[in-house]
């Protein structure tokens, strides 16, 4: 666990670093909204890093909105002026890894909002790819099999039926961080897993029927439990 938490610190620190080169360009080259950076090519060579790691930090800038990449024209400068850029990219480095209680807590928000939009908005493709999630983290659990990654994906079923981008986005930016917390504190035992079957066949039913107050209530029950054990661990931190 260590060198895996060692390995995150590094990840990180060699993408601010990158993160940091490239608004180091934008200034030097007095770059303006609408202007196109170099390709990610002439960036690794030039910063002396691997493609992916360039990618990867162009990514978290333009999920900030600080870069536009637009597919076979490359990435620009967003419509934000050089000042208030600077300053967001300052807090961006500053940003620390958060802590599972913190991540649950996000969580929590955002799939209280994100199933009741599912309720009032999905389609007939997104009722199937819920049931699809459902049924393949019931298989999971019922043949005594660790489920922790069909379960997210149950959630983000519901979180792309809700119709709303930018909540779905979030919810795939933390998913992973997620995952490896709960592998971590072995959050879901067998029993836990068990229940969240019918849990999860009670949010299903809700959206099924449209109806986004039991929608909602139910994915409140979900997260009572995990919402419990995580302030419990925070109390004995």
């Amino acid at each position: 666990m260590k060198l895996e938490m060692l390995a995150k610190i590094e990840s990180l620190d060699s993408q601010n670093a990158i993160i940091s080169k490239i608004r180091d360009l934008i200034n030097l080259k007095n770059l303006e909204p609408g202007d196109k950076l170099p390709s990610e090519r002439t960036l690794s060579e030039k910063f002396e890093v691997t493609r992916s790691n360039v990618r990867e930090a162009i990514q978290k800038l333009e999920f900030y909105g600080l870069l536009d990449s637009i597919p076979q024209s490359g990435t620009f400068v967003a419509n934000i002026g050089v000042i208030a850029m600077n300053g967001m990219i300052d807090d961006i480095l500053r940003l620390e890894t958060p802590d599972f209680k913190s991540l649950v807590e996000t969580r929590i928000l955002l799939e209280l909002k994100t199933v009741r939009l599912a309720a009032l908005r999905r389609t007939d493709k997104d009722l199937n790819d819920i049931k699809n999630a459902l049924d393949a983290y019931a298989a999971k659990v019922l043949a005594g099999r660790d489920a922790v990654q069909e379960d997210l994906l149950f959630h983000l079923a519901i979180a792309k039926a809700s119709g709303n981008s930018s909540m779905n986005t979030f919810m795939l930016t933390i998913t992973p961080e997620i995952i490896t917390n709960f592998e971590k504190y072995h959050v879901c035992d067998k029993n836990r897993a068990n229940m969240g079957i019918d849990e999860h066949r009670a949010i299903f039913d809700a959206i099924k029927m449209q109806n986004p107050k039991l929608a909602k209530q139910k994915m409140k029950e979900h997260f009572s439990e995990l919402y419990q054990y995580c302030y419990n661990l925070k109390k004995s931190s």
